[in-house]
Order: structure tokens, then C-alpha cells, then sequence
């Protein structure tokens, strides 16, 4: 159980909202085992998942041991279809490519002003996935410019060396 599921497959299940960072600003949910075997992998797995009808999100399953993955749900995905903690929910995931990442406009500029593009590039998809979908996340547009500025200084900051 290690190979790299096939992106744009689709799966859902039902499962429940937990809290599980009390005073933070997500719930999780469980991923059934027999949804976890289909995946094929105990590894993060990048997906586009909706909650009920919930606009589409992206988001990595996660692991969490004894071959289990859970999807953490923020406070403003729950927030339009009014889901709150113990809700049994319809989940629909779609697998996505790591690979096939979609660098937002705001960022490619910024890096291209720092010549920052390539090094941005060389950095392993699940790195990059997760710069940009922090930058996506971030709902004041100054958080978001914020965030864009973090990943350039990121990617421009010299790479540490094993043991320093």
C-alpha cells in the first residue's frame, strides 16, 4: 500500500465533524479505512473535496497513523453550508495530480521580481501545494500580500544545510 493514487478519481463517504483543536479555527473528519484502501497509500493525498454542497475546497488527507487518513475542515468552508461540529456530512473528494500545480498570479509576479520563479519551481510539489493554498486561505487581502511576501522570502532565503 504505497503507490500514488490515481488523480481525478473520485470517492465519497459520509462521516462526522470532530473538533479536535478546541478555541482553533478547524474540524476534521475521519476517512473511512475502506476509503483509505482505495487510495492505495498511508501518504498525504492532495484532493478538491466538497462538504454536502459546499463549494469545492483543496485540501490534503492526511495521516494519522493505524492507516487512517482524517481531511481538516476550516471554519469558513463549514460556514456557508452551516455545518458545525458533530454534523454527519456527505463528503465527495476528487484526487488531484501533486505535480499539475497552478502558481496564482500574485505570487508568479512577486517571484519573478525577486528572480525567485525557478527556485520556486525546484521545490517538491507538497512544498509548493501547501505555499499556495496558505495564500489562498488568507481572506484579508493583507494577509494574503503578507503570505505572498513569506513564500518569496522562503524560496529566496539561502537552503539550511543537514545539521545546521
Amino acid at each position: 500500500m504505497s503507490a500514488q493514487p490515481k488523480p481525478g478519481r473520485k470517492l465519497r463517504f459520509t462521516s462526522t465533524l470532530q473538533n479536535w483543536a478546541q478555541g482553533m479555527d478547524y474540524c476534521a473528519l475521519a476517512v473511512p479505512a475502506d476509503v483509505t484502501e482505495a487510495l492505495g497509500t498511508r501518504r498525504a493525498v492532495l484532493v478538491m473535496a466538497r462538504l454536502n454542497d459546499s463549494a469545492s475546497f483543496k485540501v490534503s488527507l492526511f495521516p494519522a497513523g493505524g492507516g487512517r487518513h482524517f481531511i481538516r475542515v476550516r471554519k469558513r468552508v463549514r460556514r456557508d453550508p452551516g455545518l458545525e461540529e458533530c454534523d454527519r456530512v456527505r463528503v465527495e473528494i476528487t484526487i488531484l495530480d501533486r505535480a499539475d500545480i497552478e502558481i496564482p498570479r500574485d505570487l508568479s509576479a512577486a517571484l519573478r521580481r525577486k528572480k525567485a520563479l525557478a527556485r520556486f519551481n525546484a521545490l517538491t510539489p507538497g512544498r509548493r501545494n501547501y505555499m499556495i493554498r496558505r495564500i489562498d486561505e488568507a481572506s484579508k487581502p493583507e494577509t494574503r500580500a503578507r503570505r505572498v511576501r513569506e513564500v518569496v522570502d522562503a524560496t529566496c532565503a539561502p537552503a539550511k544545510k543537514p545539521g545546521h
